[in-house]
């Protein structure tokens, strides 16, 4: 039996999914509501309740582990309850608990944890932003426009010594600084807050527990409020997805500065007592093998990556018997964010658990934004089929309403945000006239009869355009459908054209791969995909493969997981200058 055969006919491994629900009901005009009516928990309502939930159930479990030297640091439920409670008291016995935020500049780790959770536990907002505003040579325009809109009380950095650009920046002049390491004289160690009589949690669930920075790909980023009932309700929203009584381990990196890692991640694994391994590598080749590293050690039983990630990963399962063994020995879950994942190194992926472990991992991807907790849908049934963005988590309902010829896609539930911070005017434009959450991105059916079946995610409704010759061009089908035709050797695509006689990609190499094996992937895949293609707005002209991969940093990829695509042609004007020059130069490919 081939590969390809034995990937067809190989049984799921038991994700523990409970059973599918939805309603459907169809309104005139065309307009459709999807509801999940399945229960969910209501036990924990602010951040902390979990935290001390688990402290008492299961005291000498470890919630976080982060590097030290060849081991780890952990950290049981007990310990962290303690300590969040010390911290809790040192911040109100310096004055520093405020209606206003604690900045944090910093990375993923077990004192950003429970700084920001002692902060979230008395009622101040934590605003976690990207590290790479503070660190040595970052654009401090970026966070002087962020401070503008948080307005924090005081700052909590890991390290003054590394975060000494960022916190010698003017916007902060004046704030406490607490530091966990190498404080400079006037700052708090982290460390004498610890030493503190333990303060009780004050926090309420309508209190303001985070303020998460949107990706700013049409405009200055906004600072999305996150309440303690929104964060809180929308990790029960994704637990109800599981029919699952052991908790979760995970290993990942997302960065806590974003909404996947932050509230998906962190406080989803909290939420069902499971334990998170912090991951300091990245999906590139120069920071990947720490991820290796902690793989090796760790079997995690839910993974979740960007694409990129996962391509480096498939070359070292398919070659690294014991890296494979590690890895299946009991994972039940794999997802993707931050872009496409082509159905082809999924499928790679799925051949090295076959021949590991005998069984296919359930393998998906869900949707939503930093507003909407973000989880909004998910693929909560057995799936290795690559684009599919799902169908409503428990106690979420979408509305879609038919738009230039698209599903436009909104949401309510109690996940939700309320609005942004000191912008009244931007959220209430944020909601339709039944209070649904408009995101301005479209969905369609897999099966437009059967919706059961879920949706893929159909493009964001702003980025369509024209040709020069009216020709109108759908942006998000036209980049899946190129991107799934090129396969593992590019991640993403950057589709420009307006005004231009043809539509021209900008390709998003695959990293682990020589960029001539990439631009030979990319000719036949797109010769392939324009010989099916109907119409001028559906085929691809020109094509350049880029020199590096999406800027996160700058909010080349969004939150929703999905590249930013006007902001990555303003990024990357210099490529798209040199895509439609007349002639093209000799890497620009013609079509």
């Amino acid at each position: 039996m081939d590969a390809d055969a034995r990937t067809l006919t190989a049984p799921f491994r038991d994700a523990r999914y409970a059973p599918r629900r939805l309603e459907v009901e169809r309104r005139p005009g065309g307009e459709l509501r999807l509801s999940n009516p399945a229960p969910y928990s209501t036990a924990f309502q602010t951040m902390t309740a979990a935290l001390a939930h688990w402290a008492a159930a299961a005291p000498t479990r470890v919630w976080l582990a982060e590097r030290s030297g060849d081991g780890w640091r952990t950290l049981t439920y007990a310990e962290a309850w303690d300590r969040v409670r010390a911290l809790a008291g040192g911040l109100r016995d310096a004055g520093l608990v405020s209606p206003r935020p604690l900045l944090i500049l910093a990375g993923n780790g077990v004192d950003h944890a429970l700084i920001k959770y002692a902060a979230m536990s008395q009622g101040m907002p934590a605003a976690p932003v990207s590290p790479q505003y503070g660190l040595k040579g970052a654009d401090l325009a970026r966070l002087t426009h962020a401070c503008e809109v948080l307005q924090p009380a005081c700052v909590y950095t890991e390290d003054a010594a590394l975060f000494a650009d960022g916190l010698a920046a003017e916007i902060l002049a004046g704030l406490p600084v607490i530091a966990a390491r190498n404080p400079r004289p006037g700052d708090i160690p982290l460390e004498r807050l610890a030493q503190a009589r333990p303060a009780a949690p004050t926090a309420t669930p309508d209190d303001h527990a985070k303020y998460l920075l949107t990706s700013g790909s049409t405009g200055l980023p906004k600072a999305v409020v996150c309440t303690h009932r929104n964060t809180a309700l929308n990790s029960a929203q994704i637990a109800a997805c599981f029919d699952d009584p052991e908790p979760p381990v995970m290993v990942h990196s997302a960065p806590w500065s974003h909404s996947l890692g932050a509230n998906s991640i962190l406080h989803y694994g909290l939420t069902r007592g499971g334990t998170l391994y912090i991951d300091w590598g990245q999906p590139t080749a120069a920071r990947f093998a720490e991820t290796v590293r902690n793989l090796k050690e760790v079997s995690p039983t839910y993974q979740n990556m960007v694409p990129a990630g996962w391509m480096l990963l498939v070359d070292e399962l398919e070659t690294d018997e014991a890296l494979a063994r590690s890895f299946f020995a009991r994972v039940r879950l794999l997802q993707y964010g931050g872009a496409a994942l082509g159905q082809a190194v999924a499928d790679r992926i799925q051949a090295v658990a076959i021949r590991t472990v005998g069984e296919k991992i359930s393998f998906s991807s869900g949707y939503g934004a930093t507003e909407t907790g973000p989880t909004a849908c998910n693929v909560h049934w057995l799936n290795d089929r690559m684009g599919m963005i799902g169908l409503p988590i428990p106690g979420t309902s979408v509305r879609l309403v038919p738009e230039a010829g698209k599903l436009d896609f909104r949401v309510k539930g109690p996940q939700v945000t309320a609005g942004y911070l000191g912008r009244p005017e931007l959220s209430e434009r944020a909601f339709d006239d039944e209070g649904f959450y408009v995101l301005g991105d479209a969905a369609r059916f897999v099966d437009a009869e059967d919706p059961s079946h879920g949706m893929v995610f159909d493009g964001r409704l702003s980025e369509n355009f024209k040709l020069a010759n009216g020709t109108f061009v759908g942006v998000g089908e036209l980049r899946i459908g190129a991107i799934g035709a090129i396969g593992g050797a590019v991640t993403d695509a950057v589709v420009c054209g307006e005004n231009q006689a043809g539509v021209g990609l900008l390709l998003y190499p695959n990293p682990s791969l020589p960029r001539p094996e990439v631009e030979a992937a990319a000719r036949a895949g797109l010769a392939a995909f324009n010989a099916r293609a109907k119409g001028a707005g559906g085929r691809v002209a020109r094509a350049l493969v880029l020199d590096s991969i999406p800027d996160a940093a700058h909010g080349e990829i969004t939150d929703k997981g999905y590249i930013a695509q006007a902001l990555a042609r303003r990024l990357r004007a210099a490529a798209v200058a040199q895509l439609f020059a007349d002639p093209p130069t000799s890497d620009v490919m013609e079509f």
